[in-house]
């Protein structure tokens, strides 16, 4: 919810201001960033790390700081296990999307590199101008990033359900001005299950899904990453609770869509037959289709024991294929058919190596060795379909 009393300029006429007058200005010893554009920010009550401006639960929104919680009664400090900006954290006691619990900050209009680092909890997301930003972040003192625009002159920002039950915590917030120009870069937006979703920490996780790994093949000059898969999602899910909205928000023409959906369609405990996901699968399609964006249909890889006696790996007939195939062909949008491209790779290596790319004791989900070699065969694809 944007504050309606405060000054959006007085702020940046501040932070305009240099050395000593900074901390002058905005009348605390650990202040923002020189630059008018970059923001630093430690939240609870511990000590403030150094280039960073300290935040406890109780610091109010007000036009003269230009930050501060919408409604501070609804935050609280708490501890956190790491150290410096790691080492507290606040917890945000109201949540949801839709929420006006949030930490809000004056921005010049213009696009925003937001970094956060949360603290102890098992399971967040964080959301942000009411829709999620990152889905599911795990671990304590999870960090990851991403790219914002904002046209109304603040960041209204909170962390909030990823799993129901879980302490929702910030230990850090980092903003930083890309451009002027509030409009997102290229992007690939990606939409999946547990096979597509990110884990952490990002760079050497044990487990992984391909839209974690696939910015390592993507140009980051060419696009941006955007990974909306979270663990158990199913198509019906996916677009109505908030992950669907959040891509409709900002996908533009020239961004792509990549979705890959199926897997816990056909568990019968989600209560969805094949032509009811083709449907959902559908609905979406066009949603997308008419933001002017490109969908491409994935669909998902198959288990690392899908080998027959003759060392052929073959999964054709899971996980609704034939729906995402048959709707690729209506709809007449690109389709990644990772489920038999794995196939081809799979057999390739054999079943022993195979497995080697899958978790532990699981012949689902693929390890990070496994999303990596899944995100390659995706982008190889989209390049030999001429997509990028």
């Amino acid at each position: 919810m944007k504050s309606k009393s405060r000054s959006k300029w007085s702020t940046i006429s501040c932070m305009l201001l240099v050395g000593a007058l900074l901390s002058t200005c905005w009348g605390q010893s650990s202040s923002v960033h020189a630059s008018a554009t970059a923001y630093k920010f430690d939240f609870g009550a511990g000590g403030v790390t150094s280039g960073y401006t300290g935040v406890q639960a109780s610091t109010a929104y007000n036009a003269s700081t230009g930050y501060g919680f919408n409604t501070p009664a609804n935050i609280k400090n708490v501890s956190a296990s790491g150290t410096g900006i790691g080492s507290d954290a606040v917890q945000f006691v109201t949540f949801g999307t839709k929420s006006n619990n949030t930490f809000n900050v004056d921005l010049p209009n213009g696009l925003y590199e937001v970094k956060v680092t949360l603290g102890n909890t098992s399971r967040s997301s964080v959301a942000a101008e009411g829709v999620y930003q990152l889905i599911n972040m795990t671990g304590d003192l999870a960090t990851d990033q991403f790219q914002i625009p904002i046209t109304d002159g603040q960041l209204n920002l909170l962390v909030t359900e990823g799993k129901v039950g879980a302490a929702f915590t910030l230990s850090a917030l980092e903003i930083t001005q890309v451009s002027t120009n509030p409009t997102t870069h290229p992007t690939i937006y990606v939409g999946g299950d547990s096979t597509v979703a990110n884990y952490y920490p990002l760079a050497n996780s044990v487990q992984g899904g391909w839209g974690q790994m696939l910015s390592k093949f993507i140009n980051p000059n060419d696009y941006l990453v955007r990974n909306m898969a979270s663990g158990g999602q199913i198509a019906r899910g996916f677009r109505d609770d908030g992950q669907l909205e959040a891509i409709l928000k900002y996908i533009k023409p020239g961004d792509y869509f990549i979705v890959q959906l199926g897997i816990n369609d056909t568990n019968v405990k989600n209560n969805t037959t094949e032509a009811q996901f083709k449907e959902i699968m559908r609905d979406m399609v066009k949603q997308v289709k008419a933001k002017g964006a490109t969908v491409i249909l994935s669909t998902p890889q198959g288990r690392a024991t899908d080998f027959n006696s003759s060392g052929v790996h073959n999964a054709e007939g899971r996980w609704y294929r034939a729906a995402t195939v048959a709707l690729a062909q209506e709809e007449q949008v690109p389709l990644i058919d990772l489920n038999v491209l794995s196939s081809s790779f799979f057999t390739s290596i054999g079943a022993n190596a195979t497995l080697a790319l899958y978790m532990n004791g699981d012949t689902l989900h693929p390890n990070y060795a496994g999303a990596t070699e899944l995100a390659r065969i995706v982008v190889d694809n989209m390049k030999a379909q001429g997509f990028y």
